[in-house]
C-alpha cells in the first residue's frame, strides 16, 4: 500500500484494502483476547493469594465475557475457507406453485434484506422479475461485507414453507419451496476463458424500478451460456452496456464455481466421500401451521420463533452450519 502507484488501480487496490482490513482485525481480536486472559489470570492469582472473595462477582463477570469473545474468535477461524471472504451473489427462485411460491420466494427475499441491515451488510438487486399477482419470479442480490460469502454460502438448496395460504378462499394449508443459490464474486483475474459463440445474448424492457429511462428502453440484458445452460440477468442500470458487464462478471463467477464444484466431486469420489448438498437440496423448513417451527434439516439446529426468522434473525442458523461443517 506504500507503493506510489498503488491507487492507480482501482480494483486491485479495493482488494488489498480488504486483505488489509481483515487481517488487521484477525490480528487485533487475538491480541486483545491474549491480553483479558493475561488480566483475568492476574487477578485470580490476587484474590487467591490474599483470600480475597471481594472479586469473585467481577471474575465471574470477565470469564463470561471471555466465553462469548472466544465463541466469536471461534467463528472466525471457521470463516477461512479460500473464498469466505469475498463477496456473493445470492439468487432465488420460486419452485412449482404459481402465485404461492411466488410469494414465498418474496418472503425469504425480505427476510435475507433483513438480515443484511441488521448485520452490517450492503447489498444491491442486481435483477428482480416480479410475479403476475403477487411476489416475485426471480431475484438476484450483489450482497456486500466481510465474510459475506462465508456467512452465505450454507444458505443454498431447497427452502420449504408450510402455512395457511392467504391466497386459498377456503384457508387451506399449503407447502411452498424456493430455491436459493449462492455464488462467490470472484476477483476480475480469475483464470477462466468464456467463447463469445457459447453465449446467447437477449435484451429487453426491464420491469424494475430505475425510473422513465429504464422501463421504456430495451436496458436488461440477459445471457445464456449454451453448454452449461447457465442463465444470468442485470436489469438495474440505465445502460445496455452496463448491465451487460455485470451480467458477464455474475456468469463468469458461476462458470468458476462450476469448475470448482466439479473438481470438489472428483477429490470426494477419490476419497469415497458421498455428499448431497446440490442445489436440489431441501435443507430448511419453515411451518408456520399448525405449529411455529424452523428448523435446518442438516445441522438439527431449530428455532419456534419463526416470525423472528422471517424478519432476519438468521445468523444462529449460519453459525450452526459452519460448525457442522
Amino acid at each position: 500500500m506504500a507503493e506510489e502507484d498503488f491507487w492507480q488501480n482501482q480494483s486491485q487496490a479495493s482488494l488489498v484494502t480488504t486483505q488489509v482490513n481483515k487481517l488487521k482485525k484477525e490480528i487485533s481480536d487475538f491480541s486483545s483476547f491474549e491480553s483479558k486472559i493475561q488480566n483475568l489470570s492476574e487477578l485470580i492469582s490476587l484474590t487467591n493469594e490474599e483470600e480475597d472473595s471481594s472479586l469473585e462477582a467481577e471474575i465471574t463477570n470477565d470469564i463470561l465475557s471471555l466465553e462469548k469473545d472466544l465463541e466469536n474468535l471461534e467463528i472466525s477461524v471457521l470463516l477461512s475457507g479460500e473464498y469466505d471472504s469475498l463477496n456473493c451473489y445470492l439468487e432465488i427462485h420460486p419452485g412449482a406453485g404459481g402465485t404461492e411460491s411466488c410469494d414465498w420466494a418474496s418472503m425469504l427475499y425480505r427476510m435475507y434484506c433483513r438480515f443484511c441491515e441488521k448485520n452490517n451488510f450492503a447489498y444491491e438487486v442486481i435483477d428482480e422479475q416480479k410475479g403476475e399477482e403477487a411476489g416475485i419470479k426471480s431475484v438476484t442480490l450483489l450482497i456486500k461485507g466481510m465474510y459475506a460469502y462465508g456467512y452465505f454460502k450454507g444458505e443454498k438448496g431447497v427452502h420449504r414453507l408450510v402455512r395457511i395460504s392467504p391466497f386459498d378462499s377456503n384457508a387451506r394449508r399449503h407447502t411452498s419451496f424456493a430455491s436459493v443459490s449462492i455464488t462467490p464474486e470472484f476477483n476480475n483475474d480469475i483464470d477462466i476463458e468464456i467463447n463469445e459463440k457459447d453465449l446467447k445474448i437477449d435484451v429487453y424492457r426491464s420491469s424494475g424500478k430505475g425510473g422513465q429511462g429504464v422501463n421504456t428502453t430495451d436496458s436488461a440484458v440477459r445471457i445464456t451460456h449454451l453448454p452449461t445452460k447457465t442463465v444470468v440477468t442485470c436489469q438495474n442500470e440505465r445502460s445496455q452496456l452496463k448491465n451487460k458487464e455485470i451480467a458477464m462478471r455474475v456468469l463468469k463467477s458461476k462458470l468458476y464455481q462450476i469448475e470448482l464444484e466439479k473438481k470438489e466431486q472428483e477429490i470426494n469420489k477419490i476419497k469415497g466421500i458421498n455428499t448431497n448438498i446440490d442445489f436440489g437440496s431441501q435443507i430448511r423448513s419453515y411451518v408456520l401451521e399448525p405449529y411455529t417451527l424452523v428448523k435446518d434439516s442438516r445441522t438439527g439446529y431449530e428455532t419456534t420463533q419463526a416470525d423472528k426468522v422471517l424478519d432476519g434473525d438468521i445468523l444462529d442458523f449460519m453459525i450452526a452450519m459452519l460448525k457442522n461443517k
